[in-house]
C-alpha cells in the first residue's frame, strides 16, 4: 500500500534530523582532533586514532569523548579517568616533531619525547614520567 503524504513527510522530517545530528557530530570530531593535533603534536589520522583509542578503552562513544574534550578546552574540566586515558594515548601517538627540535633528526615518540615548555605540562605517573600531564584545573591554552 503505497505511503501517504503525512507519512513521507515523517520520514524526511526523521531523515533531516538524521543528517543534522550526524553533520553536528562530525564537527564535534574535527574539532576533538584538531586539538590533538595542536596540543598532542600529532598528525590528523594520528589524532583520530587517539579519540578511537580513549573512546574504546573507556567504552565511552567516540562524539562523547570529542565533547569532553573540547569542554577541557573551553574550561579546563576533563574527568579523570578520560584525562589518563588521553594521556596514555598520546603516549603512544605521537609526538610527530616537537616545536624547537631540530628538524634534521627523527621525530620524537613516546615517554620521552617530552620537551620542556611543549604542550601540557610534564608530570610524574606511578610507573613513568608522562610527555603530556593533563590535569582537571588547567585550560590547554594556559
Amino acid at each position: 500500500m503505497p505511503k501517504s503524504d503525512a507519512d513521507r513527510i515523517g520520514e524526511l522530517q526523521a531523515e533531516v534530523a538524521q543528517l543534522r545530528e550526524a553533520v553536528a557530530s562530525h564537527a564535534v570530531v574535527d574539532q576533538a582532533i584538531g586539538m590533538m593535533v595542536a596540543l598532542g603534536r600529532v598528525t590528523p589520522q594520528e589524532g583520530w586514532e587517539v579519540l578511537r583509542d580513549v573512546s574504546q578503552h573507556s567504552n565511552i562513544k567516540l562524539r562523547n569523548i570529542a565533547e569532553l574534550i573540547l569542554i577541557w578546552g573551553r574550561r579546563g574540566e576533563i574527568p579523570a579517568d578520560v584525562r589518563s586515558r588521553l594521556e596514555d594515548a598520546l603516549d603512544r601517538y605521537g609526538p610527530t616533531q616537537v616545536p624547537g627540535s631540530d628538524p634534521g633528526q627523527p621525530p620524537a615518540r613516546g615517554a620521552g619525547a617530552a620537551a620542556e615548555g611543549c604542550g601540557p605540562p610534564a608530570s610524574a605517573h606511578p610507573a613513568r614520567t608522562h610527555p603530556r600531564r593533563l590535569t582537571g584545573s588547567e585550560s590547554p591554552g594556559g
